[in-house]
């Protein structure tokens, strides 16, 4: 019997992300809060939502949820770790006008309502509602391409394509 023996590179492990949120993709460093502009949380883009309406853009967990409900932090299935953090500042808010529909530890799939938001009282009160969209941590990604400058809607729009390590 003859066999062949193949020597098979090490497949690319890819990972996208959609749309959180639907409004218009922006690079991060359009963010005028230097934690993001500056990557010091980390890379991704930011989005101006046009709606109050957050969902998750992987499959994964939710690893944790601020108690105030305007930022969270998801792990997808391929490792990812990700901080998605509504608007500026909004943490002063103590929660008011941010309504969660998970907890930490929840499984969620990509398009899952995470926290719906009041994006009008968040506007009327002087907050800016650009929200960054980060990778923790970049270490376990080789490669990674950003989608901006367009708008996109919540649960359908790619806006980040990575290669993993």
């Amino acid at each position: 019997m003859f066999t062949k023996w193949f020597s098979k590179k090490k497949q690319e492990k890819e990972a996208v992300l959609i749309a959180p949120l639907t409004g218009r993709a922006v690079p991060l460093e359009s963010v005028p809060d230097p934690v993001f502009s500056q990557k010091i949380a980390g890379d991704g883009i930011a989005i101006e939502p046009t709606q109050g309406k957050l969902v998750s853009p992987v499959n994964g967990k939710v690893g944790h949820i601020f108690h105030t409900a305007h930022a969270l932090v998801l792990q997808s299935e391929e490792g990812l770790e990700l901080l998605i953090h509504i608007g500026l500042d909004t943490v002063k808010l103590n929660g008011q006008g941010f309504t969660p529909h998970v907890k930490a530890g929840d499984e969620v799939k990509a398009g899952d309502v995470l926290i719906e938001f009041d994006l009008q009282a968040l506007e009327q009160a002087g907050y800016k509602t650009v929200t960054p969209v980060l990778i923790t941590n970049l270490d376990k990604v080789e490669q990674k391409q950003f989608m901006v400058g367009n708008s996109v809607t919540a649960g359908s729009d790619k806006i980040m394509e990575l290669v993993l390590k």
